[in-house]
């Protein structure tokens, strides 16, 4: 188990997850999950320079909907280039900040940031198999919704790969749109397969497309 470090600089919980939280919004609300990389910004391969920030066309306006419509927005994010080594937590603090300022100047808020460093191949203690914390594994979403008291089976999720989808289907979410920015176009079929009776898979362009989901079309009250 790793030291747990809940600091401003590094929220850290004791199995090395950033935990951010950055608004407590009301209890018992549905929320927004989102992707980060090839779904709110450009895929980069292991983003760690704030230069090569690119944020997809409408990211903005769709958080700022949820947030008109008092939609928790919460980042879940893997980030297997910490265990790896390529790049630390003050590399993806500053990338973070640079990411969530860019939103704000839009309008457009982030609740809470989740982002999971393990990887089987990772260095040390980071090193697992299959942490129940990175996708497709549910554990940010799980643990954002006891931290923040959310209503996850209102919740939608908005993803470009196929274990973006499995994470929210495994969370018991409501839905996921499956987005082709990023690696989407080659991880369609795959995500396809996880549609149930029970977990609606939708599928668009991009997270512009997030604006016609039940849970940004509903009224949520304040």
């Amino acid at each position: 188990m790793l030291k747990s470090s809940q600091s401003a600089e590094h929220p850290l919980d004791s199995q090395g997850i950033w935990c951010q939280i950055l608004r407590h919004p009301a209890p018992e609300r549905p929320a927004l999950f989102l992707d980060r990389d090839g779904a709110i910004v450009e895929d980069r391969d292991y983003l760690r320079r704030v230069d090569d920030i690119v944020v997809i066309p409408r990211a903005a306006e769709v958080i700022a909907a949820a947030n008109e419509q008092s939609v928790p927005v919460i980042m879940v994010t893997n980030q297997s280039g910490i265990g790896r080594g390529y790049y630390g937590w003050t590399e993806f603090k500053s990338v973070q900040d640079a990411i969530v300022a860019l939103l704000a100047a839009e309008g457009a808020r982030i609740d809470a940031v989740y982002a999971c460093p393990h990887h089987p191949q990772a260095a040390g203690l980071l090193a697992h198999p299959d942490h129940p914390a990175r996708k497709p594994n549910p554990g940010m979403l799980l643990q954002a919704a006891s931290a923040l008291a959310l209503d996850l089976k209102s919740s939608w999720l908005v993803g470009d790969k196929a274990d973006d989808i499995e994470a929210a289907k495994r969370a018991g979410i409501a839905g996921a749109l499956q987005v082709a920015t990023g690696h989407g176009k080659a991880e369609r079929q795959r995500a396809g397969r996880l549609a149930s009776p029970i977990f609606e898979v939708r599928f668009g362009q991009s997270i512009a497309d997030a604006m016609m989901l039940p849970i940004l079309t509903a009224r949520h009250g304040e």
